[in-house]
């Protein structure tokens, strides 16, 4: 794999990184053969590298492959940690979840990607898993429009041009053209739907939160079950407690960003 980088860059590094992204949803067991593929990396390359992440407590042997260990969450959860976002935003998730009886997640931009970094979930069947961590195509997401609706015209271009690395196929991922009316729209309303774009049965509505500059930072989501709730019932009744609750976490993040240090601490 040909990479264009300074000289600061570490290839060794990127390469380990390679191999860690390389597990996927859907294959908890990988081969050896499986990541050489994935990566472009030669078998002993990848060999010496899973022997390090095994060393370390990342990744284990199993069944004639390798698996991730419950460890790796410690590299995501540090980034939600450190921005505390699930301490200051849960409170009013679930606040918005008793008002709606939907789950709701927050989540962030990530090249043409959504993550998931917090989520107050009920018990519900739905198409799609979503945990801590999940990835989606943004165009095919309420959330995904929020976050790109708040990009430049530059920084969209930039986002747009990477692939996902979500390992889904949305069921409906919009052209450009269509994209750039549709973000136009959620910049004019403050908030965007999406009904089953990403898969049957999952209709959503989000809105931006945004840090103490005022630019959006993550956007926060109510998501239902199509076959239960219809587009006029999401956007008339839930739409104003999301707003309420997107509002109020916004407020919360403000506040803690312009606090002092010493307060803070």
């Amino acid at each position: 794999m040909t990479r264009a980088a300074g000289p600061d860059f570490i290839e060794a590094l990127a390469r380990g990184l390679d191999v860690l992204r390389s597990f996927r949803p859907g294959r908890r067991v990988s081969t050896l053969s499986e990541i050489a593929a994935d990566t472009g990396l030669a078998r002993p390359t990848v060999r010496r590298i899973l022997l390090t992440l095994t060393e370390l407590g990342y990744v284990r042997a199993e069944d004639r492959g390798f698996a991730l260990t419950p460890r790796v969450l410690e590299l995501g959860m540090a980034y939600v940690h450190s921005l505390d976002m699930w301490e200051v935003a849960r409170p009013h998730m679930e606040r918005l979840v008793a008002q709606t009886g939907e789950s709701t997640s927050m989540a962030q931009l990530d090249g043409s990607d959504i993550v998931y970094v917090a989520r107050v979930a009920v018990p519900k069947i739905v198409t799609l898993s979503v945990t801590i961590g999940t990835r989606f195509p943004a165009a095919a997401t309420s959330m995904g429009k929020v976050l790109l609706a708040a990009l430049t015209p530059a920084e969209l271009d930039a986002v747009l041009a990477q692939p996902t690395r979500s390992g889904i196929a949305a069921r409906v991922i919009p052209g450009r053209a269509e994209l750039d009316s549709a973000l136009r729209e959620v910049r004019a309303k403050g908030w965007a739907l999406a009904d089953q774009d990403l898969a049957l049965g999952i209709r959503s509505i989000a809105t931006g939160v945004r840090g103490g500059d005022g630019k959006v930072v993550a956007a926060l989501n109510v998501t239902v079950h199509a076959a239960e709730t219809s587009v006029d019932k999401l956007t008339g009744v839930y739409l104003p407690p999301l707003l309420h609750a997107a509002a109020d976490i916004s407020s919360d993040w403000s506040l803690r960003d312009t606090a002092p240090m010493v307060a803070r601490a």
